[in-house]
Parts: structure tokens; sequence; C-alpha cells
């Protein structure tokens, strides 16, 4: 009898546990906060190989204008003009970013561009000679600058829809290729911008930083991949605003990861997990950044929970359009 009610406590409890703490994924059911429109999870059992860790690495190839953009030192933008912070954001676009598309062509690792739309046609042999390297990675749109020309936020649904469309139409016309991901201008965005990308044919977005699976939001105008962009390993803010070294990064970047893969081991019945990690040239387009890079690019690949892949590959496999 004693062991009898012993089991019927367990059972209890663990019934009342399984209603109050849902999995990972029944915990993303409900509404968006931000656009107030439905947003279900996307529910995926394994990656290919049966992996469990999906990992893109998204590089932002801005364009900030003269005397705008990342600063590096604070204390040097009374300076007129101010050439150490100028020559940080011009190292970046002029060295780093092609150091980064030979690295991970290189490593054969694939790579994610998140592109704004003025940045080919003002700096032109920069981006020839990445897209000489990289002339598979998909772009993502990620309006017209990171400066002056951000979303239209708090004029109207339309205004929107108009800038995604120019913002589109300038990509295409530059690159050939018209790109169905979005991502927002320094991720700034309002309840209409959802609703807008998806009226001008936009399929996913990286604004989402608050999950571990994808999850799908259901616009007005067609339902929006949301593939997962944590806050914490964007490697600028770490930098510029936590004061982190790359090699500090490289160390948040394969905990994070590994740690996701870990779970999985421990669970294996654990859905697959999806995280999009964005890189800049100012942090990892600098020699120390590369080799730091290049270290948790080497250590990623011998794990073999982890995939690394683009964005266009996680999205297929998914299912997802």
């Amino acid at each position: 009898m004693k062991k009898a009610r012993v089991l019927a406590v367990a059972a209890g409890t663990a019934f009342l546990l399984a209603v109050q703490l849902p999995c990972a994924g029944l915990a993303q059911d409900g509404t968006d906060r931000v656009t107030g429109f439905p947003r279900d999870p996307v529910h995926v059992a394994a990656w290919p190989g049966g992996r469990k860790v999906a990992v893109s690495f998204a590089l932002f190839v801005e364009e900030f204008g003269f005397g705008q953009g990342p600063i590096y030192r604070p204390d040097m933008t009374t300076r007129n003009p101010d050439l150490v912070n100028e020559a940080f954001r011009q190292y970046a676009i002029d060295w780093g970013i092609s150091r980064l598309g030979r690295l991970f062509k290189e490593l054969n690792v694939p790579l994610t561009v998140v592109l704004n739309a003025e940045f080919p046609g003002k700096n032109a042999s920069v981006w020839k000679e990445f897209r000489a390297v990289q002339p598979n990675a998909p772009v993502i749109a990620h309006g017209m600058n990171n400066t002056s020309r951000g979303l239209p936020l708090g004029r109207g649904l339309a205004e929107q829809k108009a800038y995604i469309r120019q913002t589109l139409d300038l990509i295409a016309g530059a690159t050939g290729v018209r790109p169905t991901g979005w991502s927002s201008p320094s991720v700034y965005s309002n309840g209409d911008t959802m609703q807008a990308v998806a009226a001008e044919g936009i399929t996913y977005t990286l604004d989402e930083m608050d999950s571990d699976i994808i999850s799908r939001l259901k616009t007005p105008d067609g339902p929006l991949v949301q593939l997962p962009y944590p806050v914490v390993t964007v490697d600028m803010g770490q930098q510029l605003a936590r004061l982190k070294s790359p090699s500090e990064i490289e160390t948040l970047w394969l905990d994070y990861v590994l740690e996701l893969a870990t779970e999985a081991r421990a669970d294996p019945a654990r859905e697959a997990t999806t995280v999009v990690i964005g890189i800049h040239p100012f942090v990892v387009g600098t020699p120390d950044g590369a080799a730091a890079m290049r270290r948790v690019l080497t250590r990623l690949k011998t794990d073999d929970a982890v995939w690394l892949a683009d964005t266009d590959a996680i999205r297929k496999a998914a299912g997802l359009k």
C-alpha cells in the first residue's frame, strides 16, 4: 500500500509539472506581442543527418555614409573629422567583408548575406570581390541603409510597403537576386512591418529574437517564417556595447551552440533548434576577429549534433517556402 501511495503521488506530481511546464515548442503558441498576429511554432524533429542544432552565420553587409555608423572610440566622436572611428568603419568595408567571404569559402561553411540595398552601388568593387567568392550565398534584404534611411516607422502601412518594395527593387537591380528574406535595419520594426514585408513577397525574417525554434507569423497579407536571431549572439552588440573581444565572443558562441547540442543529447526526443548568428566585418573581419571566427567554425564542424547551413537550406529542411 505504501509503495502504491508513493507511486500515485509521483504520478500526480509529474502530471502537474507537465501541465505547468509545457515543452519549449508549446510555450511559443499564441499571439505575437509586437504585431498582435497569431504566432505558432514550427516543429522540426531533426535536421539533415539526424543533427539537432541548425546554425547559420549571417554576415551584415551595410552602408552607413561618411561620419556615420558604429563607434569604436566614443571619446573621439567630437572630433571633426573623426578619423579614428571613420577608419574603424572603412577598414571593415574594404578589408573585412572580403576576408570573411574567403574564410567561409576556405572552410566550406555556408554563409548568409544580410544586405543594405545601397551597399552594392556605393561600394561596387567590394561587392564584386565578395560575390566572386560567395556567389551562392542567400541574400536577405536589410533596408536601404543603416543610418539615414531606415524603415518609415509610425507613418502607416502604405509607406512601409513602398519602402520595402524600393529596397527589394534596388537589390534586385544591383545583384540580380530579389530577396525573399528580411532583416529590419538595426532590428527596429513595428506592428506594421511584418504585414508590409509579407505583402511585398517576403517569406521569412530575422526579426525574431526570443526563441530557440522557428515560428510562423500569420499576417493579414500572408504567413511569415521567423528564424531565431538571438540578441546575445550578435557580435557587434557584444563588442561595442559590452566591450567583448573577439576571443570572448568566440567562447560565447561555442557555449551557446554546444549547450543546445548537449541538451539535445540529454533528451533525444527534444525537437531540433535553430540559431542565426549575426556577424559584422567590424568585429570578425579584422585579422584577430577572423582568427576567432576560424576557431569557432572549425570546432562546430566536428560536432555531430550541429548542422552549419545557410538560411535557405534551413527553411527547405523544415519544409518551409
